[in-house]
């Protein structure tokens, strides 16, 4: 299983629709699509400093807001589906559908999560690699990758400065079997003949918490 994060931001982008469009011929139920907040999140983000609402208020509209784009995102192809616990992602997959994540019912029953901004979609989507055990996490950046071969101890820092990754992400990832990459929005080319990791080292930015 692959989980692939659409950050909010390629809202708008054409390359979206490829995405989209590689997911459901070639997924086979086996990449799940986890949401970005963008605009609906910003929306969240003003409506918190309008009211003086504090974090834990934010947190819930921040993942409706997930929701939404998520509702969105399976609006834009006929042939996506939307789940929202692990026994409907586990029906989708049986039916080897694309998959769109709705997270605010599974993380919301999860205490553990901080509720605040410093966890972003970002870090919910290892999270649920985490619960589903998957074998790849892909965050798909609208931002350039410049893979200049940082040495993994730095890379992560670099990352969170840059504003590529939340300062919760490491945390999520370290440890686990899986592996971790950003791939830029226009790099859905490297999936044309199906999903498989040598495409992904070829093109992908590997964070790799084991050094």
């Amino acid at each position: 299983m692959w989980i692939i994060k659409i950050g909010g931001s390629l809202l708008g982008a054409p390359e979206l629709q490829y995405w989209l469009d590689l997911i459901v011929k070639l997924s086979n139920g086996q990449v799940i699509i986890v949401p970005g907040g963008g605009l609906f999140a910003n929306a969240v983000r003003e409506a918190q400093q309008l009211s003086n609402s504090n974090d834990a208020v934010a947190h819930q509209l921040a993942l409706l807001a997930m929701d939404q784009f998520g509702i969105l995102l399976a609006g834009m192809h006929a042939d996506l589906v939307t789940a929202s616990s692990e026994l409907e992602i586990a029906e989708r997959g049986w039916q080897h559908q694309g998959i769109v994540w709705l997270p605010s019912k599974m993380v919301l029953a999860d205490q553990t999560i901080p509720q605040n901004w410093q966890v972003t979609s970002d870090s919910l989507s290892a999270w649920l690699a985490n619960k589903l055990g998957a074998e790849q996490l892909i965050l798909l950046k609208s931002k350039s990758l410049i893979n200049d071969q940082k040495d993994q101890s730095i890379l992560a820092q670099c990352l969170v400065e840059e504003d590529l990754i939340d300062p919760n992400f490491v945390h999520y990832i370290a440890g686990n079997n899986y592996q971790t990459w950003l791939l830029n929005k226009a790099d859905y080319s490297i999936f044309e003949q199906g999903f498989n990791v040598k495409s992904l080292q070829e093109k992908g930015l590997r964070i790799n918490t084991d050094g």
